[in-house]
């Protein structure tokens, strides 16, 4: 006995150091271990929706209701361990705070006194608390190119979802926005890797800044890991097939950075890989994710996704299968989430011997030790100091702050923009006088496109117009709906042109998520196309506002509009901030954070191969356009101009090992002040794989007055020079390099010696 104590306490001790652990939680947590039956601990491993345990006779709109029983069976006899989601709609602070105190009293009824993890999505604000700040989708911030705001919305968000008394946010998204038909596109960072490293990493710690244990935190959990957003029919929850060099350039790299910032933990991509379910690959889950990455966190599924490797993937040929399956490739949580089917047949593979408890026990180990850094343990009850930090109107502010710098503007020949605050508009188009567009998916309902869910502070776009420039300077052309056929009454819309000076044309998409968000064309809708001809042919100057969360295809109309504004899924103060762009109260410094495509058919990315470039169109006829977008990444004009000086480096010849200063000066050489993305570009000239033209490797957001010059500073590293080889590792090779900030080039040497 004494013996076996002595191993107990050196194999804490060896995990306390290996992980920087508190050793006295580790300790609390071994004996709890040694404790639990077995039903206790694959009850830690279960999740269960909120739906499971409504009283839905009982229950209204807006007011949730327990149904005992059904709680009490979930926590009592099934030992649930987490709880997610809602019941179709927001809950305000107090009734969250009812349902998370409801759930906790019942779990410590409990001889172990489990309290309950709750986790929900809220992936761009509290998007499931009503009157909660939301703000720009991740597609928008990324178009900030400002890591400040990425802090600052995620801070924001992590403190509105722990005054719900929620502490595990389904946040934030890792995938890379490669497939534009995809309808998590908006979710992403766009399709730069870097881009997605480096804000996801930002997001994982404002969330967890501070200690979990604080109320103005939460757990982060990284998705989808991995491939998720690589779907190559661009519907949802549908095979990916990623080369190995792909997958470790574009897709790997966000979730590396992630996990080393100390992020909790992970959700699994709910498709395939190269024809392999992620939720079922011990590579994927534990060879690549736990020992090569070094992911010590808690890997949980998404919706219903352990029965799908049985019903959808037929890859196991029972749903008991396809349970043994999930946990021996690595999963610690199943999101059942609508029945106890998980923990009956993970409970009989344990007595079965099919799966070894020791397995069971890692996971529960690494759950409990989540809830114990969550505070869970100590105060598993709504937290008055968190409460106290929901809607404070500072959140507005920044939430304003992050819609403007979100906005892009795309084209502005003829000075089309700035509008004048005297002029007469007539505003038209589907996404004029939507909430739903102007916040997209998960706003206070999975889909976000129920109207009256959203807060009366909150203004479309029309009603900004009007608070702008003045109720009779705006004739209302634009109705909530985009099957409402007052949005395409062109008749009335000839009419009422003529009586304005200008039309701006409101288009893109009504707001979605995952599966309901499906499309097979980017092409925008003929109806919104035909009602851009229609008021071009007016003579009457348009601007076109797009509002959407992935490129639709416009070029048709390209043309013959002088100013176009896009954007994105721009949050709560949407309406506001696309209002005080148009008219000149804000001057734009958006840049995409995608290629803009001309057509449909035609995706090609920035860091394409320079073999993307060339076409053979007729016999005997080259030409170098390959990569023919409407927009190039990075692409977004100002009010005022810029201009690049005086790029130099520190060497012209770097060995590895050694950092290069890059220094460039950036003047505002127009008219107003203005802020500017300034990106760093990277190409290497020549090597053994063929290399990308460019690749993005730094930014940096700057705010110049009017007439003023800044010097800025990037520093490379030998990692910034290296690409996965064909050996299957990363290396770097000697030769020429590029380095391209706006207008100016210049070149340097990697030498060995």
């Amino acid at each position: 006995m004494h013996n076996k104590l002595l191993v107990i306490f050196f194999f804490i001790v060896e995990i306390v150091l290996s992980q920087s652990l508190d050793p006295k939680v580790e300790i609390e947590i071994d004996m709890m271990l040694k404790s639990m039956s077995v039903e206790e601990k694959v009850g830690q491993m279960t999740q269960i929706a909120l739906s499971v345990l409504e009283d839905k006779d009982k229950s209204t709109e807006g007011a949730f209701v327990f149904d005992e029983e059904k709680l009490r069976q979930a926590l009592l006899q099934h030992h649930v361990g987490s709880i997610l989601n809602t019941t179709g709609g927001a809950f305000s602070v107090e009734q969250w705070n009812a349902i998370i105190t409801k759930i906790q009293d019942v779990a410590l009824e409990t001889d172990k006194k489990i309290p309950v993890i709750y986790g929900i999505d809220a992936i761009h604000g509290a998007t499931f608390t009503k009157d909660a700040t939301l703000f720009p989708h991740n597609i928008g911030l990324a178009a900030t190119r400002n890591l400040d705001l990425v802090t600052k919305t995620a801070k924001i968000t992590a403190m509105e979802t722990r005054a719900s008394g929620i502490r595990w946010d389904f946040d934030p998204v890792l995938d890379i926005g490669r497939q534009p038909l995809w309808p998590g596109f908006p979710e992403t960072y766009g399709e730069d890797p870097y881009i997605t490293t480096q804000m996801g990493k930002t997001a994982v710690e404002a969330y967890e800044g501070g200690g979990l244990d604080q109320p103005t935190s939460v757990a982060s959990c990284m998705k989808h890991f991995i491939g998720y957003s690589g779907a190559a029919s661009g519907k949802d929850r549908t095979p990916a097939y990623i080369p190995d060099v792909i997958l470790r350039e574009y897709y790997l790299p966000s979730f590396e950075e992630a996990i080393k910032s100390g992020a909790s933990t992970i959700m699994i991509n709910s498709a395939s890989v190269n024809g392999v379910p992620i939720h079922g690959s011990h590579y994927y889950l534990t060879e690549l994710l736990r020992d090569q990455l070094g992911f010590e966190g808690a890997v949980i599924t998404d919706w219903e996704d352990v029965k799908r490797l049985h019903t959808r993937h037929l890859v196991a040929e029972t749903p008991k299968e396809a349970v043994r399956m999930a946990v021996m490739a690595g999963i610690d949580m199943s999101m059942v989430p609508s029945d106890f089917s998980f923990y009956d047949y993970l409970v009989e593979l344990v007595n079965e011997g099919k799966v070894p408890e020791s397995r069971i026990d890692k996971s529960v180990r690494i759950l409990l030790r989540l809830k114990h850094r969550l505070g869970l343990f100590k105060n598993p009850y709504p937290e008055k100091e968190a409460i106290a930090n929901f809607g404070k109107s500072s959140y507005d502010d920044v939430a304003l702050e992050a819609a403007h710098e979100s906005i892009i503007l795309l084209k502005n020949d003829q000075n089309a923009l700035p509008l004048s605050k005297k002029e007469k508009v007539l505003v038209v188009g589907p996404t004029g006088d939507s909430h739903s567009a102007l916040n997209g998916g998960w706003s206070f309902s999975w889909q976000g496109n129920i109207e009256e869910n959203y807060p009366e502070r909150y203004l479309t776009l029309i009603q900004a117009i009007e608070e702008k420039v003045g109720a009779k300077n705006v004739i209302h052309g634009s109705r909530f709906g985009f099957t409402n056929e007052r949005n395409y009454d062109i008749e009335e819309f000839l009419r009422e042109a003529k009586e304005v000076d200008r039309i701006i044309l409101c288009l893109g998409e009504d707001a979605y998520s995952a599966s309901p968000g499906v499309i097979n064309d980017l092409t925008l809708p003929s109806e919104q196309l035909e009602l851009a001809f229609r008021m071009i042919e007016t003579g009457k100057p348009v601007v076109l506002v797009m509002i959407d969360g992935r490129p639709r295809i416009f070029d048709p109309i390209v043309q013959h509009i002088d100013g176009i504004v896009l954007a994105n899924r721009p949050g709560s103060k949407g309406g506001e901030a696309i209002a005080d762009v148009l008219f000149g109260d804000y001057n734009p410094n958006g840049v995409l954070p995608y290629s803009y495509p001309r057509h449909t058919g035609d995706i090609v990315f920035y860091d394409r191969k320079f073999l993307a470039n060339v076409q053979q169109l007729k016999l005997g006829s080259i030409t170098y356009h390959g990569y023919n977008p409407e927009w190039e990444f990075g692409h977004g004009l100002s009010y005022t101009t810029f201009a690049y000086s005086g790029l130099t480096l520190s060497s012209k010849n770097v060995k590895p090992g050694e950092d290069l200063k890059v220094k460039v000066k950036v003047t505002n050489t127009g008219d107003l002040d203005g802020k500017v993305a300034v990106d760093l570009y990277l190409s290497d000239l020549f090597a053994s794989l063929s290399p990308s033209v460019k690749r993005l490797k730094r930014f940096q957001k700057v705010f110049l007055k009017r007439g003023e010059t800044k010097e800025l500073t990037f520093t490379l590293t030998t990692r910034d020079l290296e690409f996965y080889g064909p050996a299957h590792k990363w290396i770097y090779e000697p030769g020429a390099f590029k380095i391209t900030i706006g207008t100016i080039e210049t070149t340097f040497q990697l030498v060995l010696e």
